[in-house]
This record gives structure tokens, sequence and C-alpha cells, in this order.
């Protein structure tokens, strides 16, 4: 098997239990060839079974809160450390709302809240970004990836916050890759992914009809997590060098649909 990372050093955050998108990003990448260290937020990690992950693909834990400076430098220098140099990759499945997790309607939001939602899920993006920008960390024509959902960019009423705080992040990756890019040649791209039963994902209320409306809307259904893992390895890898700034959609073909007859029609 050819080994598309192979060599390569990296940084996955987000991987929760088996039914994280990082969770099966991880086992890819490695699968693929590299190494790389896990994190995610200390109390994130409580709740979750990454002790196992680590353990199968042989990658260090290191905890660190996306949403403190200090946690991120530290990060990256330890993983900087244990990985002998530079890293080339870093996944950001970071996401979180308060208001959702609390059943806030989209017109009754706290804001409190609010922020917390943009902190967590989209300037935390930011903040691993200028942390890696600062300390070097990324070596020439790494890449890096964030998951995404097309809420940020049209309407999905029970996404409520969680939509502006993908828009946010998708804009962050747009204006950060040109810095990256021009610097360093390092690119940053978004992933815009299908509906996927994830343990955050299945929480948001109505759910499955969403699922089921947009695997049947897309002309070659959802993408699985499956699927995604094997995008995310191409876009770390060196055949994706010159894509980056680009906010990339993953659902089978939904983002570009309008109708799909089939739903309308009985089928002949």
């Amino acid at each position: 098997m050819t080994q598309l990372l192979k060599g390569k050093k990296g940084i996955i955050f987000g991987a929760l239990d088996e039914q994280s998108m990082a969770w099966k990003v991880a086992e890819k990448a490695y699968e693929e060839g590299a190494t790389f260290v896990l994190s995610n937020a200390p109390i994130a990690m409580r709740m979750g079974e990454i002790n196992k992950l680590s353990e199968k693909c042989n990658a260090p834990i290191i905890a660190a809160d996306a949403t403190s400076d200090e946690d991120l430098k530290v990060l990256f220098e330890k993983t900087l450390e244990s990985s002998g140099g530079k890293i080339d990759f870093i996944l950001h499945s970071i996401g979180m709302s308060p208001n959702v997790r609390k059943a806030r309607p989209y017109t009754d939001l706290n804001y409190e809240y609010f922020h917390k939602t943009l902190d967590v899920s989209a300037m935390s993006l930011h903040r691993v970004l200028q942390t890696a920008f600062k300390m070097d960390a990324i070596n020439e024509w790494g890449s890096v990836v964030a998951l995404s959902y097309i809420a940020g960019q049209r309407v999905f009423p029970y996404y409520s916050d969680m939509a502006e705080a993908k828009a946010m992040l998708e804009s962050v990756a747009r204006s950060f890759g040109y810095h990256y890019g021009k610097a360093k040649n390092v690119r940053v791209n978004t992933v815009s992914q299908s509906p996927t039963f994830t343990t955050a994902g299945s929480g948001v209320p109505g759910f499955q009809e969403f699922f089921d409306y947009a695997d049947s809307m897309s002309p070659l259904g959802n993408a699985s997590a499956d699927d995604l893992a094997n995008f995310c390895v191409c876009l770390f890898s060196d055949y994706a060098r010159m894509v980056t700034m680009q906010n990339l959609y993953h659902d089978g073909g939904f983002s570009s649909m309008g109708i799909n007859v089939g739903m309308i029609l009985p089928e002949k």
C-alpha cells in the first residue's frame, strides 16, 4: 500500500470517541504512515475514550484548551519536542454551542453562550494558526484543515449560533490562509461535511430527519466519516499542495442541489 503521509507529522484536535470525525481521520492518517499528537480540552478528554485511540495509533496525548493561548503554546512546544522538529498537518475538529446544548431558540440566544460558541468553534482556529505561525511550527507546504458545515452559508434553523461560528471559521481559514501561504507556503482549508452521526451532531434537534433529507437530496448520498477521513488525508498530502483558502464541500453533491426530482415524483 502506498502511504500518502509517510514521514509526515501533525496534531489532531477533537477526537472524543469512535463516533468522532477526528477519530476516523486519526485512524486513517496512522494507516497512511503519519505520526501525530492527539489533543483535546481536559474536560472532553475525561468524557471520551481518547486513550484507546492513543494506544491504537501510538500517538501521545497532550491536553490543551484551544481557547487558551498559553495552553496552545505549551501544546506546540511539547509537540515539536516529541516530534523532533516541525509538523506537517493539523486537523481542527472543534465545535460547541452552549445555546444548542441548553435548547435556547435562535430568537432568544444567551449572548454569553454565543460568545463561548464563537470562541470555541471559530476563534480557536485563529488561535491555533497564530500560535503555529509565531512559533514557525509548520513545515513549508504543510496543511491545516478545519471541519465546517454548509449552515455557514445557508439557513438551517436548528443549527442555531453554530451557523455563525462556521461562517467565521471559514473566513479565518481564507484570511489566515493568505498570510500563511505567502509567508510559508502553508495551506489552510475548511471542509464542509455532510450531516454525520457524531456525539455532538446527534444532539441537534431533528438530526435524524435532517440526515435523511440530505441523504435523499444528494445524488451520491451523504458522505460518511470514513469518506471524510480519506479526503482529509488527501488534503494533508502533497497531492493537494496547491489547494488553499477554500471551503471544500464534501457532501455527495448536496451543496449544488436545488431539488432532487426523485423526492417529488414517483420513480418510474
